[in-house]
């Protein structure tokens, strides 16, 4: 019975061990992975379009304090 023990114990660090050291180097969370989307974002074109639609914002923004400030300025008179 002891041998059995044993032996499943070892058949475990056997099989249970290279799978953890073969999966932890995949995860999602790596730099590389990181380094690879932004690659890949970039050669799409997605930042470029992200970059874009951010500078319609700002001046969308931008448009609409002017306009409040020559409303105020109309009221002011």
């Amino acid at each position: 019975m002891l041998q059995w023990r044993r032996c499943f114990r070892v058949i475990t660090l056997v099989v249970v061990l290279p799978i953890a050291v073969v999966m932890i180097p995949g995860c999602e969370g790596t730099e590389t992975r990181d380094q690879v989307d932004d690659t890949v974002e970039e050669l799409a074109g997605k930042k470029h379009g992200d970059r874009m639609k951010a500078m319609k914002e700002d001046l969308d923004q931008i448009q609409s304090q002017q306009a409040d400030r020559l409303k105020q300025l109309d009221d002011a008179q």
